[in-house]
C-alpha cells in the first residue's frame, strides 16, 4: 500500500550565525531568508514552504536565541522561542565547528591550560537553554550539525555529537553543511529524516505556494541585507527598513519606495556615504535582486530617516 501523506511545520532553532537561514534556503531550493556572516541578522519568523510527491513541509526560520540586552533583540528571542509550540518538529541546529572549538578550550581549561575569553563550554550553555524550550513543549527534534565543511578531520565529529546529543532525546542527529550543494552536504538525509519523523496529513499549501509572505516583505529584507553586507560592524544593527509603497505599472514596471531608519543622526552620512554613493550602490545591488525575484523591471527609492531609540520601541 501507498504510503500516507505527511504534512508538517518545522521550527529550525539556534544560537546567532548557526546557519539557521542560509539551511532554510538550502532546503527550499531558492532564496527567501536573508543570510550574511552577521550575527542576529533574522528579526522575523519566516516561512518556508516545499511540496513533493507525498508530502508538504513548512519551514520556520527563526532569530537567533541569544542573551538579549535591547528591547529590539528581546522581541527577537520572544519570537523565536514562540515558534516551538507551534511545531511537529524542531531542528536544534549547532555550527559543529564553533562547538568543536568551545570542547577544545573548555578541555585546555580542564588540563591547566591558559585560560581565554570564552572558556568554559558557553556554545554548549546556550545551546542547552534553547533545548530547554523544546523539551518544556515536550516536541520531537533533530540535532542537525551545522558548517561540518569546516572541520578538516571529521573524526573529531564524534566528541560534538556525543556532548550535544546528551542534551536531549534527539530522534536523529544529522551532519550537515547548508552552504554547499550536490554532494558532501547530506542535506537529502536531513529531508529523509524530515519526512519520516513528520506527522501524517494533507497539504494545506498550493504546489507553487513557497512562502507566506508579501513580495515587499521579502524586499525589505533584501534592502536590509545590502546594508548588512556594505556597512561597517555594528551599525546594521541599529538600522530597520520601511516598504512605503509597492506599485506594479501596466507597462510592467514595479515601483518601490522604501525608507532606511538610522537610530542617531550621526549615523545618517555612513549611510548615504559620499555624494550619495553608499545608499546608491545599496540600492542598485537590491534593485538587481528584486528583478530576478519578480521577473520585471523594478525603479527603487531609497530614502535615509533618523529615528531615534526606534531599537527600544
Amino acid at each position: 500500500m501507498k504510503d500516507a501523506h505527511r504534512f508538517g511545520i518545522v521550527g529550525i532553532l539556534g544560537r546567532p550565525n548557526v546557519g539557521k537561514s542560509t539551511l532554510l534556503n538550502r532546503v527550499l531550493g531558492q532564496k527567501i531568508a536573508i543570510a550574511t556572516p552577521k550575527p542576529q541578522t533574522t528579526r522575523d519568523r519566516i516561512k518556508g514552504i516545499r511540496t513533493f510527491d507525498d508530502w508538504q513541509v513548512v519551514w520556520v526560520d527563526t532569530p537567533g536565541i541569544h542573551e538579549a540586552q535591547t528591547k529590539l533583540n528581546r522581541f527577537m528571542v520572544e519570537l523565536a522561542i514562540g515558534t516551538v509550540a507551534d511545531c511537529d518538529l524542531c531542528y536544534v541546529l549547532v555550527d559543529a565547528a564553533k562547538a568543536l572549538e568551545a570542547l577544545k578550550k573548555t578541555a585546555a581549561k580542564g588540563e591547566g591550560g591558559e585560560a581565554t575569553e570564552g572558556d568554559g563550554d558557553r556554545v554548549l550553555a546556550e545551546t542547552r537553554a534553547i533545548v530547554e524550550h523544546v523539551a518544556a513543549a515536550k516536541k520531537p527534534a533533530i540535532l542537525v550539525l551545522n558548517k561540518v565543511d569546516k572541520i578538516a578531520d571529521k573524526s573529531q565529529l564524534f566528541a560534538v555529537i556525543e556532548r550535544y546529543s546528551a542534551l536531549y532525546p534527539f530522534v536523529e542527529v544529522v551532519p550537515i553543511a547548508a552552504r554547499l550543494k550536490g554532494a558532501g552536504s547530506n542535506v537529502d538525509a536531513l529531508l529523509a529524516a524530515t519526512k519520516k519523523h513528520l506527522p501524517e496529513g494533507q497539504p494545506i499549501f498550493g504546489a507553487d505556494e513557497l512562502t507566506d509572505k508579501p513580495m515587499r516583505f521579502i524586499a525589505k529584507e533584501i534592502i536590509r541585507e545590502q546594508l548588512f553586507l556594505q556597512l561597517g560592524q555594528e551599525l546594521p544593527y541599529s538600522i530597520a527598513v520601511d516598504v512605503v509603497s509597492w506599485e506594479e505599472k501596466g507597462d510592467g514596471l514595479v515601483v518601490l519606495h522604501a525608507n532606511v531608519h538610522v537610530a542617531r543622526k550621526s549615523h545618517k552620512p555612513i549611510v548615504v556615504g559620499k555624494g550619495g554613493a553608499q545608499i546608491k550602490a545599496i540600492g542598485e545591488k537590491s534593485r538587481s535582486i528584486i528583478e530576478r525575484l519578480v521577473e520585471r523591471k523594478v525603479y527603487l527609492d531609497l530614502r535615509v530617516k533618523v529615528d531615534e531609540g526606534w531599537t527600544e520601541r
